[in-house]
């Protein structure tokens, strides 16, 4: 399994409805709506790194009002997720 976190640049205004096309999204184990430089933080996990690297290219950055995405590969392993 290959996982990336995925910090997005929205059209001004745009965050919410990118964030609604991405909850519904099986890839998207997480979305979140932030305040700074980024407009959205989002976690995608696909079956390989090329399912992955397709996701992000033909559908993330394809969405309506996405501007700029920056996508960090998780190293495999090399995870802890607290609660």
């Amino acid at each position: 399994m290959a996982s990336a976190i995925v910090l997005i640049n929205t059209d001004a205004g745009g965050e919410e409805e990118v964030f609604d096309k991405l909850k519904n999204m099986k890839e998207i184990t997480e979305v979140h709506v932030v305040y700074g430089v980024y407009d959205i933080v989002a976690k995608v996990e696909a079956d390989s790194l090329d399912k992955l690297k397709d996701f992000v290219t033909n559908t993330v950055r394809k969405l309506p009002k996405v501007r700029s995405t920056l996508t960090m590969i998780v190293v495999e392993g090399k995870s802890i997720v607290k609660k």
